[in-house]
């Protein structure tokens, strides 16, 4: 998921679900669902709802996303 055609966007927490998987609310309404995956997966992050997060999507799924990193 992390080719050339992949883009970055930022939303907030809405829920949290099983297994680290995350529903978020982008800035334009969309909500989709959010995994954690690379180094938040090895240091077991954990988001709160209401947290901001960013988000690697790609053009070809924007139904779920890549967790990458949590901002404040």
């Amino acid at each position: 998921m992390a080719g050339k055609d992949a883009f970055q966007v930022e939303g907030v927490v809405i829920e949290a679900l099983p297994s680290r998987i995350y529903r978020v609310e982008l800035a334009n309404g969309h909500r989709l669902l959010g995994f954690v995956a690379g180094r938040a997966a090895k240091t077991h992050a954990r988001f709160a709802p209401g947290e901001k997060v960013k988000l690697q999507l790609t053009p070809f799924d924007l139904s779920t996303g890549r967790i990458i990193v949590g901002t404040k």
